[in-house]
Formats: structure tokens, C-alpha cells, sequence
């Protein structure tokens, strides 16, 4: 459904030549390919927001797209790209004084991106900091995922940690109906089963993310998953 709205939302600000819905459209229509599952629209889509709200000093949607610009990178595995967008978001959103709370996720989201481009001089403490001062409900598992994935690659240590902070993301995002964001908790979740070995574990959890896709409508997640958990068995 939301897909839908966004399209609709796209084609009528595209008809209106008004820059300032085609600068919400393309952002909101780049969350929503986000959400399906299809990365190179998302990225598209963001980039085409981001350059509207650039032309208009839309800096809150710039943040907002940036962030979402961030995490799609990340997925593709570009993460030196991803880096740049979630560092552009907090700045951006910094420098107005605007969704604190969101320009932290952001500085969360630019360590999670350098753990992954083996990159370790990370300061946990003030990640944990970040979690702890957010006052977005909707963002609160979202946080404790992105910790728990640092924990989890940052070195071997820390995997006690890790499921902590996954666990406790599950937990938030159950709470609040954050459901895409419960079927990624899970696809860590079977990730960190996988790490420790507990092969049947991490085919569970990960069953249970797909089911959650599928209900959420997010096709390209569902088949992403499903072709490992067929290669996993």
C-alpha cells in the first residue's frame, strides 16, 4: 500500500511542476523502494530527492533522505558511499538544529558503516550514549540493531554484547509495530547464529524474518532471504 501511495504521490508532484512536492515525493518514493527490497530504485529516487531539496534549502528532508541514502548504500555493500551519506545527514541536521534524535542515528549509522569497511577505531561508549538519549519512539530499535551489527563485526569479542543489543531491538520494535524493522532485527539475529554456529537457530530466525516481509509486502527482501535460507539448508 504504502508503495502505491508514494507512485501516486510521484506522478501527481512530477504533473504539479512544483519543485517542492517533487522534492517529498522523490524522498518519500525512495523510502518506500527502500522498503521493497529494490536498492538501485531506492538509490535513484534518493538522489533525485536529495538534489530537489538541495536546490530549495530543504535541509530536514535532505537529513532524512540521506540517512535512508545511507542504509541503502550499506546494503549494496558501497560502504564508502554510505559513510558520506550518513555523515552528510548528521551534519546537515546538526547544523539546523533540527531531529536530534535522527542526526544521532546518523552518527550511529557512520560507525556501523566503518565497521563494515573494517574500519575499528569505533567509540562504543558514545554509541551507547546515542541509544540511550533518543527520543523516537519509531527510531528506538532501529538504534539498537544498528549497535548490536557494529558489536557483531567489530571484532570476536563482543557477540555476548551483540545479542543484547539485538534482543533488545526485537523488544522495541515489537513494542512500537516497527514490523520492517522487526524482520531486519531477526536477519541479524539469524546472522549472529550463524557466527556462533547454531546453524538450525539462525535458519529459525531468519524463517521468521521472511514471514515478517511478507506480510510487510517487501518482495525484494523476501526472495533476498529466501535464496539464503535455501542455500543454508
Amino acid at each position: 500500500m504504502q508503495f502505491q501511495t508514494t507512485e501516486e504521490a510521484l506522478r501527481i508532484a512530477e504533473e504539479s511542476g512544483d519543485i517542492y512536492p517533487k522534492a517529498m515525493a522523490y524522498t518519500n518514493h525512495g523510502f518506500s523502494c527502500y522498503g521493497k527490497g529494490l536498492l538501485e530504485e531506492a538509490e535513484k529516487h534518493l538522489l533525485k530527492g536529495i538534489e530537489f531539496c538541495e536546490r530549495i534549502n530543504f535541509y530536514s528532508w535532505n537529513g532524512c533522505a540521506r540517512l535512508h541514502l545511507g542504509e541503502t548504500y550499506l546494503e549494496m555493500g558501497d560502504f564508502p558511499r554510505s559513510k558520506e551519506h550518513y555523515e552528510k545527514c548528521s551534519w546537515v541536521l546538526e547544523n539546523i538544529r533540527c531531529f536530534p534524535s535522527w542526526a544521532n542515528l546518523g552518527k550511529v549509522g557512520l560507525a556501523r558503516s566503518r565497521v563494515m569497511n573494517k574500519e575499528k577505531d569505533v567509540n562504543l561508549e558514545s554509541l551507547y550514549t546515542y541509544s540511550r538519549n533518543n527520543k523516537v519512539k519509531v527510531a528506538e530499535g532501529w538504534f539498537q540493531r544498528y549497535i548490536g551489527d557494529i558489536l557483531l563485526n567489530i571484532d570476536d569479542q563482543h557477540l555476548s554484547e551483540s545479542e543484547h543489543w539485538i534482543q533488545k531491538a526485537i523488544e522495541a520494535d515489537q513494542r512500537n509495530r516497527m514490523m520492517f524493522h522487526l524482520g531486519k532485527d531477526y536477519v541479524l539475529y539469524a546472522e549472529l547464529f550463524r557466527r556462533k554456529g547454531d546453524r538450525l537457530k539462525a535458519q529459525e530466525n531468519l524463517g521468521r524474518a521472511i514471514e515478517i516481509f511478507k506480510e510487510c509486502g517487501a518482495d525484494g527482501w523476501v526472495e533476498k532471504y529466501e535464496k539464503e535460507l535455501a542455500q543454508s539448508s
